[in-house]
Formats: structure tokens, C-alpha cells, sequence
């Protein structure tokens, strides 16, 4: 057979692109063997041994926490039944609460009086101690005398928190103290000073592991002194606020921990929210249940490659966050099941008999 000097060169183009192709792909698996050797965490590095766990507070429709005239809690047999949703064949046995009052002590005692197979990581909240009206865009500036009382409602905060990891230690697994009060976009900000030395009274008064919640990137510029204290730290990440669709998701993902781990190399990581909004008008087409699914997904499998106990945001949509104008915003749209609690798809399978009864 006799070959034209064009189709030599044809030839010799096309064995050039597949060698090209092979050598990419072997970068491409090098790169990504290389990821997870860095982000890779020891089986002793999960909380009591668990990837997937749930947040949780389960206001329904009509109730809201303290937002200055008193709070409208979930009652006992709604926390009930919420937890014997999530606790279904086992499919959630951690929860993260976020803060220790009222309605997360009832959280504590429906699982202690039911025998609930349910552990729990309790928040400390912390209410702003500064006033950062300059970066928080939807804050106005606030009175020196709410910031000082407001240092008294957290001294008191924690001392909730104490008594409670003390009243449940067969329950309580983990404390949180403050979450996301040191970003700049906080509405709530407190000194990291300040929360260095709530951290220590807290960990010489009980007897569980205590960490901070933080968004990711709060920890890989500025967390070294603060992570140097806690037992593991807690990162918040959420590419979907960052303009990332869901063909993004999983790799920004990746990306937000290996900041935190390039960091804080010997620091044990946790993820305390990581989700995905199966509704927004902020998002767009961005947002969708199968989206969701897709994501959560995802990052179950990633994380339980990985040994990283990842909380996903949230058990049930809450339809007091936000603008209370705007039905479809964002902050309502979380959770794996509807505000009644009914499963969207992510959880659809695992929950089918819930559709059934309603």
C-alpha cells in the first residue's frame, strides 16, 4: 500500500493528539491521586466513626427562633416525629444542632426519653460582640449597649452549653462554639480572641471534643492560632454561592479543602455544612432537586473515600430564613425533605413510604 506525504502527515498529527490524550489523562489521575493523598483523613479522624450526618432544628411553618419577641418552637411529638424520620433504618445517626438553648435542649431530651439512636454535636451560638455594619451589607450599625449585652447572652450561652454536655454525655459527641461569627460578611462577629478564650473555658468544663465552625476560606487565611486550640476544626463549604453549577460542584469542592488542608496540614477537618438548594431565585436553573441529588451524592461517596465526617445542610426546609417576602429564596430551600416533610429526591428512595402516607 502506498501512502500520499499528506497522509503521512495525517497520520503522524493523529498519533501525536493520542499521545497528547494519554500523557493528559495520566497528569489528570496523578492530580487527582494526589488530591485525595492530601485531603485523606484516618478512620479515627470521623466522629464516633460516621461520614454522612444532618443539620438540624426543624422550625416548621410558623416557627421561628428569638428574633427579638420570643421564640415559636417546634413542640415535643414534632421534634419526635422529625427525629424518627432521620434516624430511619439508621440512615442518620449524627446531628449538628446550633445552639444551646430552648428548642435543642427539647432536641436532647426527646432522644434521651426515646431512646433515639441519634448523637448529637451542640452549638454554642454567639450573637455579635462587634458591630460590622461596614462589610455586612444588610446590617446597620449596632448600639454599644446591645454589644455588651450581648456578651452577657453569650457568657450565658455557653454556660448552657456546659450544662448540657454534662447533662447528655451519652448524647452529646462534639460542642461547636460559634458559628461563622468571624467572616467578614458576619452579622454576628466576634473577636477571634474572644472566641480562642470561650473555646478554652469550654473545653477545661467538659468533657467532649469542642471545635468552631467556619467558612473554608476564614480558615485557610486566618484560622492557624484559633484550630491550634480545638479538637478538630469545622468548615463550611458551599460552591453554589460561589457561582458554581453542579458540573463544578464536587471539583470547587475539592479545591475549598485543600485550602484549608495546605493550611492547617495538622488539623483533623470535619464539614459542618456543605449542601446544595433545590430551589432559589438567587441561583436560577442552578438550583434544582436533581441537582441536589446529584451533589449530595457526590459528596457522600468523596468524603467516605476520604474518612471526613460531612454534615449536609439541612434535614428540612425552614421557611423563616430570609426574606420573609420572597417565598423562593435561597436560605428556605435546603433541606433533603420539604418543610412537610415530605422527601425531595435526594431522599426519595430511602423515604418512598413517606409520599405514601400523605
Amino acid at each position: 500500500m502506498i501512502f500520499s506525504k499528506s497522509s503521512i502527515l495525517i497520520f503522524s498529527f493523529a498519533l501525536l493528539n493520542l499521545f497528547a490524550c494519554n500523557r493528559n489523562k495520566k497528569e489528570d489521575t496523578s492530580d487527582q491521586n494526589q488530591k485525595k493523598e492530601t485531603l485523606k483523613q484516618a478512620t479515627s479522624d470521623l466522629l464516633i466513626g460516621l461520614t454522612n450526618a444532618i443539620c438540624y432544628s426543624g422550625f416548621r411553618s410558623g416557627q421561628h427562633p428569638d428574633r427579638g419577641d420570643g421564640a415559636i418552637n417546634p413542640s415535643y411529638e414534632e421534634i419526635l416525629e422529625d427525629l424518627k424520620i432521620l434516624s430511619y433504618n439508621s440512615n442518620f445517626k449524627l446531628i449538628r444542632v446550633y445552639d444551646s438553648g430552648e428548642n435543642s435542649e427539647m432536641v436532647l431530651k426527646v432522644i434521651k426519653e426515646n431512646n433515639i439512636d441519634i448523637k448529637v454535636m451542640l452549638g454554642i451560638w454567639l450573637s455579635a460582640e462587634l458591630s460590622n455594619h461596614k462589610n455586612c451589607e444588610w446590617l446597620d450599625s449596632i448600639p454599644d449597649e446591645v454589644l455588651r449585652n450581648n456578651k452577657a447572652l453569650n457568657l450565658q450561652e455557653i454556660n448552657n452549653g456546659i450544662r448540657l454536655a454534662n447533662e447528655y454525655p451519652e448524647i452529646i459527641v462534639a460542642v461547636n462554639v460559634g458559628n461563622e461569627a468571624l467572616v467578614d460578611w458576619t452579622d454576628h462577629l466576634v473577636n477571634v480572641d474572644t472566641i480562642i478564650s470561650y473555646v478554652k473555658l469550654v473545653k477545661k468544663s467538659i468533657n467532649q471534643q469542642v471545635t468552631v465552625a467556619e467558612n473554608y476560606k476564614w480558615w485557610a487565611n486566618h484560622g492557624s492560632a484559633l484550630a491550634k486550640e480545638l479538637d478538630f476544626i469545622a468548615v463550611h463549604v458551599y460552591p453554589i454561592w460561589e457561582n458554581k453549577d453542579i458540573d463544578e460542584g464536587m471539583s470547587y469542592t475539592i479545591e475549598n479543602l485543600l485550602e484549608v488542608r495546605n493550611a492547617l496540614p495538622k488539623s483533623r477537618i470535619v464539614i459542618s455544612e456543605a449542601g446544595w438548594a433545590s430551589l432559589a431565585s438567587e441561583f436560577g436553573d442552578r438550583a434544582s432537586e436533581e441537582k441536589q441529588l446529584q451533589y449530595i451524592n457526590e459528596m457522600a461517596s468523596f468524603t467516605k473515600e476520604m474518612n471526613i465526617t460531612t454534615f449536609i445542610f439541612e434535614a428540612f426546609d425552614e421557611e423563616w430564613k430570609g426574606d420573609p417576602g420572597n417565598l423562593m429564596g435561597a436560605e428556605k430551600h435546603w433541606g433533603l425533605f420539604t418543610v412537610d416533610r415530605k422527601p425531595k429526591k435526594v431522599m426519595g428512595e430511602l423515604y418512598s413510604h413517606l409520599n405514601e402516607k400523605r
